[in-house]
């Protein structure tokens, strides 16, 4: 049998914490876990009406907590609102009305696989979202979705190749002067160490 996922289940409202909690006791592959337990939990389970500033404060608190992977049971789920969910760094959401222990399980799955789970139907309005947003906001100005210039990604995979700053700026037809400018405006801004730490958040980012 695969290993069961450890979870964590918090709601406001007691009632709607234990309702959740009835659903997936008797499921074999969910180990839930109490307050105590929350820093070993591989998935929070965030049940709320909204994705207001409270619904935001509680899933930044529990990935403070030690809690990385946070979904959430929501009650009035729209466009607005999967947004709000994502730029607090929930990784999935499901409606409350569709709730139902297979459901509630596969959200809690995807989430500790560190997959995304979004109801089909606002998939398609959140992709075109962000290619609005690529498009009327970040390629006017020279971004990426990475908030990095075009300009930015290059000289870092050039520096994962093992570039220095004179063959990089031969490389990109740049002066020395600006390549090292590149690197520490990236750095300073990401707070990033230095180099290799540059280079190894736009590995994780999947940028190189």
């Amino acid at each position: 049998m695969a290993q069961r996922i450890t979870t964590y289940v918090y709601a406001k409202d007691p009632v709607s914490q234990a309702g959740i909690i009835a659903q997936l006791r008797p499921r074999p592959e969910v180990d839930l876990v109490e307050d105590a337990g929350v820093d070993q939990a591989a998935v929070a389970l965030v049940v709320c009406d909204d994705v207001d500033d409270e619904t935001v404060r509680v899933v930044r608190a529990l990935q403070r907590n030690g809690c990385p992977r946070v979904a959430l049971v929501v009650s009035r789920l729209d466009d607005a609102a999967v947004f709000s969910a994502l730029e607090a760094g929930a990784c999935g959401l499901v409606r409350r009305a569709e709730a139902s222990p297979t459901a509630l399980v596969s959200l809690i799955r995807s989430a500790s696989q560190g997959d995304g789970s979004v109801p089909p139907d606002l998939l398609g309005r959140l992709l075109e979202g962000i290619g609005r947003l690529q498009r009327q906001v970040l390629a006017p100005r020279g971004l990426t979705m990475s908030g990095l210039t075009e300009r930015e990604v290059d000289v870092l995979k050039l520096v994962a190749d093992g570039f220095d700053t004179s063959e990089i700026a031969g490389s990109l037809s740049y002066s020395e002067r600006t390549i090292k400018n590149v690197i520490h405006d990236v750095t300073s801004r990401l707070c990033l160490r230095n180099r290799t730490h540059a280079v190894a958040w736009a590995v994780r980012e999947g940028l190189i």
